[in-house]
């Protein structure tokens, strides 16, 4: 009934609590709320909250930036390790008006390790968009009960391996030590190895907020962190700690979110939803309404889950790392009441006035193309003027009612790459300003790539495997491989379903469907395949009472091998 999904690429975890539990549950929470307050007794946080502050700190239960400005973080979750071409994600989340990205990092315990000059060049990101930037280890998500996940240990090293390109960045980054760093398996076993984590980084001179998330899958259920928390925060010598709960099922009454919430701001202890979800899954309705009008209310920060990218794409708020394409999910947490563009206030680090700056740039001019080949083009533009200063431009491709991001520039040119041979682009190009705000769209210019004269021909094998089945529907796999000796860049993928079934919805790719017969084309990320590389897509379907897999699969026309 209640369940935390694993919030992992390429395979979801879902850890049902045990049905004695789950009949308990409810008396638990109840039990908590008096039982389990944090230090209910004590007024004030420790003393050693009132050192110094050289940065965002916190101070009498509040996350405040350097110069005292109270500072309530709105904003989403970005899974950078696993997507780190996707480097146009944060200045499109800051477009639609967060003010803070949570970043999703490796320490190379599970995934291939984010290198010091990439965690650079994130913040120098973040900085430029005008983001407060939380980073986290993601490998030490379940550990406990997740055999692969790494300890709070090895991640503090990992930090501590950082420090050159760290220190002096307090105003900008939260350091979040690691990702649900315990499963539901003794869940007890979280506080000592938090607290040695935390003493760990301050004893090297790590002076930044910090930032610790509960166990049980980060949703806290049975209460440690919750009854923990003043002995976490007291053994930080800087006080600069702030606490994270993540909402999903288990959070689907009102009631259960605000005596969470309300029992860290009771005692003083600093908190903030550091994810949570809100589509429906088979173990609850996370209720999310109230979990955004509980932080607006009492000024705590929130950060969704998750920009795009997620296996189960139910939970993408952009569809395909599109920002013109948001999800029902995407619009609620962006446009609907208490959401991101309603509340969000820019940190006031990045400069006095700017937070209340509201006037978009003009419309840039009419682009022109020049120096276009098969797979690239060079676009120019009369530039746009804004009251303040116009930071950066969009160009977008415009078709079907839908727009895609292609290229971003600081100024009015930009050459775009990874272009689909003899195929005609609609072009367009958007302004932005430090504040996020954008300017009306360009008129449009269509260009044509020219053919490619060397193009040996496609040579491809298609492996197709259902994953999962469930009455009147089912999850497939596709892998497209170019077993050729020149890469595709751009792709045409066609097949027919033997007997009747549907794609409801496909991550990887754009489905389109005639009868039986399904064409697919590329996201941005899938759109090149190297010679002997390959991409992988997914999608949910419906069937009947049978579900064969297609015969045939073609590849821009050229018929491909099976597995």
């Amino acid at each position: 009934m209640r369940t935390r999904r694993s919030t992992i690429p390429g395979t979801q975890h879902l850890h049902p609590l045990p049905a004695a539990v789950l009949t308990a549950l409810t008396a638990l929470l109840a039990l908590l709320a008096a039982a389990l307050t944090p230090a209910a007794h004590a007024a004030e946080p420790a003393a050693a909250g009132t050192a110094a502050a050289t940065g965002l700190h916190i101070s009498n239960g509040r996350l405040l930036e350097g110069n005292g400005n109270d500072f309530v973080m709105r904003g989403v979750n970005h899974a950078h390790t696993w997507y780190p071409g996707e480097t146009q994600s944060l200045a499109d989340v800051k477009a639609l008006g967060a003010n803070t990205v949570r970043v999703v990092l490796s320490d190379g315990h599970r995934w291939t390790r984010n290198s010091a000059a990439d965690v650079a060049a994130v913040v120098a990101d973040c900085k430029a968009n005008r983001l407060i930037c939380v980073l986290e280890v993601h490998d030490t998500t379940g550990y406990g009960e997740e055999a692969a996940a790494g300890t709070l240990d090895h991640a503090a090293d990992y930090w501590i391996s950082l420090r050159s390109v760290l220190t002096g960045e307090e105003d900008h980054v939260v350091i979040n030590i690691g990702n649900e760093p315990w499963g539901n398996t003794n869940p007890a076993g979280w506080t000592a190895p938090t607290v040695a984590a935390v003493q760990k980084l301050r004893a090297a001179g790590f002076q930044h907020t910090i930032m610790v998330d509960a166990p049980n899958w980060g949703q806290d259920w049975q209460g440690v962190m919750r009854a923990d928390a003043r002995t976490v925060y007291d053994a930080d010598p800087t006080g600069n700690l702030i606490f994270s709960i993540h909402m999903y099922s288990v959070y689907d009454t009102a009631q259960e979110i605000t005596d969470y919430l309300n029992a860290f701001v009771t005692a003083r202890l600093p908190i903030l939803i550091g994810e949570f979800g809100g589509p429906p899954d088979q173990w609850g309705d996370p209720d999310e309404d109230t979990m955004m009008a509980a932080a607006e209310q009492l000024g705590l920060g929130y950060l969704a889950w998750s920009w795009s990218g997620n296996t189960d794409p139910v939970l993408d708020l952009a569809i395909d790392f599109d920002p013109s394409r948001l999800s029902s999910w995407g619009e609620r947490v962006f446009h609907g009441p208490h959401g991101i563009a309603q509340t969000s206030k820019e940190a006031t680090v990045y400069g006095p006035g700017n937070p209340g700056d509201t006037q978009a740039p003009t419309a840039p001019g009419t682009p022109a193309a020049s120096g276009v080949t098969a797979t690239s083009a060079t676009l120019t533009w009369p530039a746009a003027t804004d009251n303040v200063a116009v930071t950066a431009y969009d160009v977008v491709r415009v078709g079907a009612g839908t727009e895609t991001v292609l290229a971003s520039s600081t100024t009015a040119t930009a050459t775009l790459t990874g272009l689909t041979p003899a195929t005609a682009y609609t072009l367009a190009v958007y302004a932005r300003d430090a504040a996020g705000n954008r300017s009306p769209r360009s008129a449009t210019v269509t260009v044509t790539t020219d053919r490619d004269p060397g193009n040996p021909g496609t040579s491809c094998a298609v492996t197709y495997r259902v994953v999962g089945e469930w009455p009147g529907g089912f999850q497939a796999d596709l892998v497209v491989r170019n077993t050729g000796t020149a890469p595709l860049n751009g792709w045409t993928l066609a097949f027919a379903f033997p007997d009747s079934q549907t794609v409801s919805n496909m991550w990887g790719g754009t489905p389109a469907q005639s009868g039986t017969t399904v064409t697919v084309t590329p996201a941005a990320y899938t759109a090149t395949i190297p010679a002997g590389s390959s991409v992988q897509l997914g999608f949910t379907g419906t069937r009947t009472t049978t579900n064969g897999s297609p015969a045939t699969f073609t590849l821009n026309g050229t018929t491909c091998t099976s597995g």
